[in-house]
C-alpha cells in the first residue's frame, strides 16, 4: 500500500523559506511521478512542481517557477519542495502526489496516491 507522509511546513514571513518533505512508501518509485500541488481557502487545487523519480525531470507551475525547487533523494525515498522568497499568495495547504508513469502530468486527476497535506501560512 503506497503511502505519502508530508512534512515541513509552517508559519514564515514574507521572502522567507521553507523546505516540504513527503516521505514516501509501500513499493519501489522508480517508475513514478512525484507531484506537490496546493489548495488555499475557497480556491481549487493547483498544480505546483513534479519530477520524474527516474529521470530527475522536473517541470513547474509559472506561479513558483525560479523560487521553487523539487527533487529527490533516492536512498530515503523522499521527495523534497524547496520553497524560497515566498509569498503571502503561496499561503495554502501543500499536498504531495505519485502516480506510476514516466511523465510529467500536471493536473490533480493525473496521480493516484495522495498525502494528507501540510501547511503553509506565509504573512506579509
Amino acid at each position: 500500500q503506497v503511502q505519502l507522509v508530508e512534512s515541513g511546513g509552517g508559519l514564515v514571513q514574507a521572502g522567507g523559506s521553507l523546505r516540504l518533505s513527503c516521505a514516501a512508501s509501500g513499493r519501489t518509485f522508480t517508475s513514478y511521478a512525484m507531484g506537490w500541488f496546493r489548495q488555499a481557502p475557497g480556491k481549487e487545487r493547483e498544480f505546483v512542481a513534479v519530477i520524474s523519480w527516474s529521470t530527475g525531470l522536473t517541470y513547474y507551475a509559472d506561479s513558483v517557477k525560479g523560487r521553487f525547487t523539487i527533487s529527490r533523494e533516492n536512498a530515503k525515498n523522499t521527495v523534497f519542495l524547496q520553497m524560497n522568497s515566498l509569498k503571502p499568495e503561496d499561503t495554502a495547504v501543500y499536498f504531495c502526489a505519485a502516480v506510476q508513469t514516466y511523465l510529467l502530468p500536471r493536473k490533480g486527476n493525473g496521480y493516484h496516491y495522495w498525502g494528507q497535506g501540510t501547511q503553509v501560512t506565509v504573512s506579509s
